[in-house]
């Protein structure tokens, strides 16, 4: 591996594991917004549509915008955006206003979904580079960030650390790292030029759309990104109002929860290089799946714990090993990677309100029966992730 290729992919661990610290940040921290803003469970749902609204707006235009300026500036701009959200929940919340949060989370989604997926086009083509499965230790970082935040959350929930001063130093981490790193992306991937956006022949998300294999490794991602962004979203409300537990436990739970992703995501590679991405995904799915069963349908707050394992464990891989195989099932890789990453962040927009109003109605815990059903959906979808060519899952490793 040449120099600027170890710099590159250290650049991109490097910018998966800054959305991963601050989301978490904010997560751990959402039993003392509900407090301050004296939100019901209804209320947070829509306070939380405004994350799914943002996500929504920069998943929809990324593809262009990677098409026209390159992953790099998309992602720059996406991680300036979060960083600049994770500021304005800090104050929204501090200040007791509902509507300074859900802009905050706006924008804060607007980075995240615009910015993952440049992130994710950049992400598959050092993976293509390195020639191994590298996307599941991209998405560790992420979820190694997770971890950092979520500790650090838990500490300060416990000691009573003002959410206005935690968000913001967040921010600060996180441009800080976001300038170090930056460099090392390269501009020109995923750009094409004026006359490749416009010929006839190169109107690629429309021939991809029609394609059913990515679409049913388009609904993987949906079913188990689902269940990691739920996790993000209400875990720590889940064991609070699900399961008895207080504020500080509840962080712990989610902090249980990123572990296992982080674990689950840095060991995953080998799994995938050795039985093929069809099997991790399968696999992914039942784990999560038996997590989420046991979260829903025993009432006791050790089986709650240990379970969120398990939902950690099945929900680790999906994403990153989707992806690659959304960017290996045809031609044009970054629009495969793009639109099936869109596909998948739909659960961002159908989720928080969702789970939030069926909360409100039958209880937070059985509201997750919704995401059980999507996950045991998905195990029946996963042999689409097998390589078209034959090949890709049992190529040896290089370099």
């Amino acid at each position: 591996m040449t120099a600027d290729l170890s710099r590159r992919r250290t650049a991109v661990f490097v910018l998966f594991f800054v959305p991963g610290l601050t989301i978490s940040s904010w997560v751990t921290r959402t039993p003392d917004v509900r407090d301050l803003l004296h939100a019901s469970t209804a209320q947070m749902g829509l306070i939380l549509f405004g994350l799914s609204v943002g996500s929504m707006a920069g998943i929809l235009c990324s593809g262009a915008l990677v098409a026209r300026w390159g992953a790099r500036l998309v992602v720059l701009a996406g991680t300036t955006a979060i960083a600049a959200g994770a500021a304005l929940i800090g104050v929204g919340a501090g200040t007791g206003t509902d509507l300074g949060v859900a802009l905050g989370l706006g924008l804060f989604g607007l980075g995240m979904g615009g910015g993952e997926v440049a992130l994710n086009v950049e992400g598959a083509e050092v993976e293509r580079l390195l020639g191994r499965s590298t996307m599941p230790a991209m998405h560790g970082f992420f979820s190694l960030g997770t971890v950092v935040g979520a500790l650090a959350g838990m500490c300060l929930t416990a000691v009573g650390f003002p959410v206005l001063v935690h968000l913001v130093t967040v921010a600060a981490v996180a441009l800080a790292a976001l300038a170090l790193v930056i460099r090392s992306v390269p501009a020109e991937v995923g750009r094409r030029t004026a006359a490749e956006r416009w010929e006839p022949g190169a109107a690629r998300s429309g021939t991809v759309w029609r394609d059913p294999a990515l679409l049913l490794i388009g609904c993987v991602i949906l079913a188990l990104a689902m269940a990691e962004g739920t996790a993000n979203d209400w875990l720590p409300l889940v064991m609070v109002d699900g399961h008895g537990f207080d504020a500080a436990l509840g962080s712990a739970v989610y902090a249980v929860f990123a572990a296992a992703m982080t674990v689950g995501r840095f060991v995953g590679g080998r799994f995938v290089d050795r039985y093929g991405r069809a099997a991790a995904l399968c696999g992914s799915a039942l784990v999560g799946a038996a997590g989420l069963a046991l979260v829903i349908f025993v009432d006791n707050q050790a089986v709650a714990a240990a379970a969120a394992v398990l939902w950690g464990l099945g929900a680790s891989l999906g994403f990153p090993v989707a992806l690659s195989a959304a960017g290996d099932s045809g031609p044009d890789p970054a629009a495969r990677v793009a639109l099936a990453a869109t596909v998948g962040y739909v659960a961002f927009l159908v989720g928080p309100p969702s789970l939030g109003y069926l909360g409100e109605h039958f209880g937070l815990r059985h509201a997750l029966i919704l995401v059980l059903a999507l996950v045991v959906a998905a195990v029946f979808a996963t042999p689409a992730a097998r390589s078209p060519r034959g090949a890709r899952d049992a190529e040896p490793v290089r370099g």
